[in-house]
């Protein structure tokens, strides 16, 4: 059951739980500019501190770096803030930091889909209900105040498709690859503990590349060949920015009607374009066209996570040290996430999928790759979820958005 009416205040405390300290739970609101943003994203490195799977973003992609030149999700200046509202919440036990989570309207998402929705996002808690609900409380009250009748998350901000979002409830013994979250066991305990309900479950598969692909697979993409109605293409590197651009259309298009799908924006485009770029493989992205016309992308990438872990050494994990990791290692990454993969409608039984994969995965093959994560997988899409186990692959993680109602 859901729990009652929260108070109002935006910095409040709640009594603490026979199992905890004997401090209460304090709350503490963060808004955006606030230089204690700081804070908030230092959180999860004491959080993790040891955690052999744990892979955050580059502190640049949440405060932004001038010399890197990245502005950071978290700043007043990020794209994001021009058509949502923000804030973030703190808890803390006496001085001792326990608990964030984020709020956020999207109000791009709630026209989109004639919502009042709110969003918690950038949760991280210790394994105590009573922390939990203290930051819950903050948000909820916080989303109330602006009229929203449901809150949805975790994500970062929000819970769009494109978006890196949703609690890991299954899979905590593998390495999450690029743009996917990886948490404790307990956070799902903390959620439904408050009165979360289940929203929606997102699959991750793993591809084995050095097994050969089905019989079957290569009898159907001869025949689309054959007929001679598809034709395919890489990525042109000469104009990435255009390409991207083209991913995007298609994207747009083939995901229009799944389940928290928000189209992606110009900007959003430019900043893929300039993420990807560095770690870009040119023979994993590969396009279909039915008479001169797009009508499909199959876009995989080389995991910078791969590169990006926290090794938890005498020297640090800042930034600038993961990063000369990654440009040193980036040529021997065996692992890729397929990201981008969508048949623009009236299209799908024509067989491009299967000649896009075909030709992907015998590229990838040849250049060393060994696994490929498709993900993240909406659990409904049964056509997607046969595809994948269709070409090898075995689900091995599971994520989780919720609702509550307000």
């Amino acid at each position: 059951m859901p729990r009652p009416e929260p108070a109002d205040a935006p910095e409040a405390t709640a009594p603490a739980s026979a199992a905890s300290s004997v401090e209460p739970v304090r709350i503490v609101e963060i808004p955006l500019g606030d230089p204690r943003i700081k804070d908030f994203v230092a959180f999860h490195w004491k959080h993790y501190r040891g955690d052999p799977h744990w892979t955050p973003q580059l502190d640049a992609d949440l405060l932004g770096n001038k010399v890197l030149g990245v502005t950071g999700l978290l700043t007043p200046e990020h794209p994001y803030h021009r058509t949502a509202e923000v804030t973030h919440f703190m808890a803390y036990r006496g001085s001792k930091p326990v608990g964030r989570i984020s709020g956020a309207i999207n109000h791009r998402f709630n026209d989109y889909y004639y919502g009042k929705y709110a969003f918690f996002g950038f949760f991280e808690c210790v394994n105590d209900q009573a922390v939990a609900n203290a930051l819950f409380d903050a948000v909820r009250a916080w989303a109330q105040m602006r009229g929203a009748d449901t809150l949805r998350g975790p994500g970062e901000y929000s819970n769009a498709t494109h978006e890196r979002q949703a609690c890991l409830i299954d899979g905590f013994d593998t390495d999450p690859v690029v743009e996917l979250t990886h948490n404790p066991p307990y956070y799902r305990e903390l959620i439904e503990g408050y009165g979360f309900e289940k929203a929606m479950d997102y699959h991750a598969y793993m591809i084995d590349l050095t097994q050969p692909v089905t019989d079957r697979l290569h009898r159907i993409a001869q025949a689309v060949r054959a007929k001679g109605e598809i034709s395919t293409r890489p990525v042109d590197m000469s104009r990435f920015a255009d390409e991207v651009r083209l991913v995007i259309d298609i994207y747009n298009q083939a995901w229009a009607n799944n389940w928290g799908f928000l189209p992606i924006t110009d900007w959003e485009a430019d900043m893929l374009a300039e993420a990807l770029k560095p770690i870009i493989d040119p023979g994993l992205v590969r396009f279909a066209y039915r008479n001169g016309e797009p009508v499909a992308v199959l876009g995989a990438f080389p995991d910078p996570n791969w590169a990006l872990r926290p090794r938890w050494k005498w020297y640090g994990d800042s930034d600038y040290v993961r990063i000369a990791r990654l440009l040193v290692m980036r040529k021997k990454i065996p692992r890729v996430r397929l990201m981008f993969f969508g048949i623009v409608p009236g299209n799908r039984r024509l067989g491009a999928d299967a000649l896009l994969f075909e030709e992907v995965h015998a590229y990838a093959v040849s250049k060393g790759y060994t696994h490929c994560d498709v993900s993240m997988l909406l659990e409904h899409n049964e056509l997607i979820l046969r595809a994948s186990e269709f070409m090898g692959g075995h689900r091995y993680k599971t994520w989780r958005i919720w609702d509550l109602k307000l």
